[in-house]
């Protein structure tokens, strides 16, 4: 005769107090706060490399259209190549490569736009006649002087700025662009002779990431002909 079986027991399944899920969730809570400050410091890096970039590529775009307008310089008879008058630079330039497409005048200045002071650029309508040159020339000037809020549609805004220079290089030497300007003929035409050179001086301001002085030089093709 067999012993007899004892009652079988049924032992309860155990599961998480409440004092563990509280620990389990704060956990959860502590990792996912972490990982979003790790997106968002990603996300931030990311956003401030794209303003880095952003603003190195459009002043970098800025000086090649600033050498891209004095490269092509055209002196024409009774017209002005290149005027300096302390605030603006203004250029005679070639349009295209067909004569017949006309020239454009551009101007350079530094002016305030919504409480900033800015580097800017004008550009006319290509003009063909003297009379439409010297209707550009006159609508630059008034543009710098903030006389005529229509030209602003020509416009483009390049970048904050501080301050700015410009020198010419005359006779083996640079000089500030007023001193070694020549004599004025009439408000419109002069008989200033083309510098073999033209030295921009930029003072970019904080937080611009090139914050600082920015030189850029250019030389006439003609000076290399020119004998040492």
């Amino acid at each position: 005769m067999g012993w007899p079986m004892a009652p079988a027991t049924h032992r309860p399944a155990q599961g998480f107090t409440l004092i563990e899920l509280l620990v389990a969730v704060s956990i959860l809570s502590i990792l996912a706060v972490m990982a979003w400050r790790a997106l968002d410091n990603m996300q931030q890096g990311s956003t401030q490399a794209r303003t880095y970039t952003n603003a190195v590529l459009t002043i970098d775009a800025g000086l090649a259209q600033w050498v891209t307008d004095l490269e092509n310089m055209q002196e024409l008879l009774d017209t002005t190549a290149i005027d300096w008058n302390g605030r603006a630079l203004r250029i005679t330039r070639r349009h295209g490569t067909d004569p017949h497409e006309g020239v454009l005048v551009v101007a350079w200045t530094r002016n305030e736009r919504e409480g900033t002071q800015q580097w800017l650029r004008w550009q006319s309508a290509p003009v063909r006649t003297r009379e439409a040159w010297a209707n550009a020339w006159r609508n630059a000037e008034q543009w710098v002087l903030n006389q005529n809020s229509a030209e602003r549609v020509r416009e483009t805004a390049i970048a904050p700025l501080s301050d700015w220079q410009i020198y010419y290089f005359r006779g083996g030497a640079w000089s500030n662009a007023l001193s070694s300007a020549g004599t004025p003929g009439s408000p419109a035409i002069s008989d200033v002779i083309v510098p073999d050179g033209v030295r921009l001086v930029l003072t970019l301001p904080a937080p611009h990431p090139l914050a600082g002085t920015l030189t850029r030089d250019w030389a006439h093709a003609s000076l290399a002909a020119k004998p040492s």
